[in-house]
């Protein structure tokens, strides 16, 4: 698979750290799988694991986490 971004990098399986805000709080998971760009660096998150993320940073924020660092578990 070619990359969307650049058209022309390949796509290889990696692992990366998405950081996400909202309001006055951060949340940042390491080890994340995704695809990554080998020219430009693009990441791509599959759908279920961007849902996965989105919803253990919903309950972080909600417990009134300002700032937290996990390692992403599949």
């Amino acid at each position: 698979m070619k990359c969307v971004i650049c058209k022309h990098g390949s796509i290889v399986a990696e692992t990366v750290t998405v950081t996400l805000n909202r309001g006055k709080s951060t949340i940042v998971f390491k080890h994340v799988p995704a695809r990554v760009c080998d020219n430009c660096g693009e990441e791509y998150v599959d759908e279920e694991i961007s849902a996965s993320l989105l919803e253990l940073a919903e309950e972080a924020v909600n417990s009134g986490v300002e700032v937290e660092v996990r390692e992403y578990v599949v």
